[in-house]
């Protein structure tokens, strides 16, 4: 388990400014990390993993079990963050079934004809499951702000999309998380960090490499010319919506192995403190239990 304080650099207290620049996007993110030195903290990292997968197998069994809360994970990230296999590596131990995973592409012209947070409620997870959304409804004040003209597909009534109008869109989404949570919803938010740098390397690798080639998207290209923008609207995005209900974890994501680790440990940490337990059986359940026992027994 990584320490609290640890934990702490990455969680988002509400109604602070965040400023990017400010969240070390590599591994080396304490003296103490630095003087351990990469190697060891890299050996820590993958037993912190390794421990966090095997745990959260059985959270989401008692989650399931319990059947009062469920789970929702959302990722967000610049292109070639992981996010993909942040979610592959962290949930390899659950369930399938009681795990879903989706990927928010362009609207359909159904979902145009709604509003922007429609098409995300039909995906939340159910009581006992864990729903995760690879891009999610921030989609709504992140690409849509950098590129406005998508404004225009989605049908809005006449008025001006200044600061207020993205200002109101904070608040229908703080208000969307605290009816998730009021109700039972677990939201566990996750700005994978990583860096133009990093990003420029693993973009490379994927036209370095043949088996790589597939992974390589001229629109990931056109989008990193967009790079201030984007880290202007992620800033302002997580400032207002880092609450004490659903809180962002600015998670470093130039090293994968750490970005794993931290990532799996909030998560099995958030399920543990839930305090989940299988159900009790009353004392007509249990007589009735003790004569199917009887009953097989005889056979």
């Amino acid at each position: 388990m990584i320490k609290k304080d640890i934990i702490d650099i990455f969680k988002v207290k509400p109604d602070s400014k965040v400023r990017l620049k400010d969240h070390e996007t590599s591994w080396a993110q304490t003296d103490e990390f630095k003087a351990a030195g990469k190697k060891m903290v890299k050996e820590r990292a993958n037993e912190i993993l390794q421990k966090s997968v095997e745990e959260l197998a059985e959270c989401q069994q008692l989650l399931y079990a319990d059947d009062r809360y469920a789970l929702l994970m959302v990722f967000q990230a610049m292109d070639g963050a992981g996010k993909d296999g942040t979610i592959k590596h962290v949930m390899s131990g659950v369930n399938p079934q009681g795990c879903q995973v989706f990927s928010f592409k362009k609207p359909s012209a159904e979902e145009l004809d709604h509003n922007f947070l429609w098409r995300y409620m039909k995906s939340l997870p159910e009581r006992g499951r864990i729903g995760i959304f690879n891009r999610s409804y921030y989609e709504d004040v992140l690409v849509v702000k950098v590129h406005q003209d998508v404004l225009e597909q989605q049908k809005l009534p006449d008025g001006k999309h200044g600061k207020a109008f993205w200002e109101a869109r904070y608040e229908d989404i703080n208000a969307f998380e605290r009816h998730l949570v009021r109700n039972g919803t677990i939201v566990l938010k996750f700005f994978l960090n990583v860096s133009k740098k990093e990003q420029k390397r693993r973009f490379m690798d994927r036209l370095e490499r043949p088996e790589k080639n597939w992974k390589f998207s001229l629109a990931d290209m056109k989008e990193r010319g967009f790079w201030d923008d984007y880290t202007d609207a992620y800033e302002k995005a997580i400032s207002a919506t880092s609450t004490k209900w659903a809180p962002w974890y600015i998670v470093p994501a130039d090293d994968k192995w750490a970005m794993r680790a931290i990532v799996a440990d909030i998560v099995t940490s958030t399920l543990r403190d839930l305090e989940l337990k299988f159900p009790e059986m009353n004392e007509e359940q249990r007589k009735l239990l003790e004569q199917a026992r009887k009953s097989l027994e005889q056979e």
